[in-house]
């Protein structure tokens, strides 16, 4: 589903990734992992296209999209819900999901059935403007409009960053189900260890722009953690 080949990604003229190279298949979730600062941000917005310049093979569903724009990568079925949220505020709920669909190649605006399962509380509050929603109500949208474009692979920014626990663990329920009962692609970053190695196919770990481990996500042990993870 997704191949990165020996990836450099640029802002201005610094590599902030280098070197970077691996796998995912179709239906596999992959954790990615990383102190701050280290380029875990910096790998999603290159998948989604959105450094000043990316080096190396991106490959996604056989397709060769290192040097498509943004627009051409979501419309192959790549939906990102970046690090906070970015949900317009000014629009209402039932507005936010609706721009989602505008990258389908279908036509289809209508908002699927499913996602008012996934989130009850999108339903109730579905005229209600983006911007009074709570932060943890926020991310439920942002991945609502992500869905609502029907994507083969999902791209999760440390989606529980800031959230009240209880919604952290309505996310990670969601997330699974999405995976497991869904099939659906996952590249997600998080922070939380025991979750990632419950729920993750595979894991890289990134340290200043590269990757230095990556393994199954059973050998995400506190071992690994420690040395690639603690500050």
């Amino acid at each position: 589903m997704l191949e990165a080949k020996e990836l450099y990604s640029y802002y201005g003229k610094s590599p902030i990734l280098q070197n970077v190279s691996f796998t995912l298949q179709r239906g596999e979730l992959l954790a990615v992992m990383g102190r701050n600062g280290v380029g875990k941000t910096t790998l999603m917005r290159s998948i989604m296209g959105l450094t000043d310049r990316l080096e190396g093979g991106l490959r996604f569903d056989g397709v060769e999209i290192a040097h498509m724009r943004t627009p051409a990568r979501a419309q192959l079925g790549i939906g990102y819900i970046p690090q906070g949220r970015e949900v317009i505020p000014r629009l209402t709920v039932r507005e936010n999901i609706v721009m989602g669909t505008y990258a389908r190649t279908d036509g289809k605006r209508d908002i699927p059935d499913y996602i008012f399962d996934l989130f009850p509380i999108l339903s109730e509050f579905i005229d209600r403007n983006g911007g009074d929603l709570s932060g943890g109500q926020q991310q439920q949208l942002a991945i609502a409009r992500a869905l609502a474009m029907d994507p083969k692979m999902l791209i999760l920014d440390e989606p529980t960053e800031g959230i009240q626990p209880n919604i952290v663990s309505q996310i990670h329920d969601i997330i699974v189900r999405l995976n497991r009962e869904m099939s659906l692609t996952i590249v997600l970053v998080e922070q939380n260890v025991p979750f990632a190695r419950k729920v993750s196919d595979r894991f890289i770990v990134i340290d200043k722009g590269q990757i230095v481990i990556s393994g199954k996500g059973a050998e995400l042990t506190d071992e690994v953690a420690d040395k690639h993870l603690t500050f």
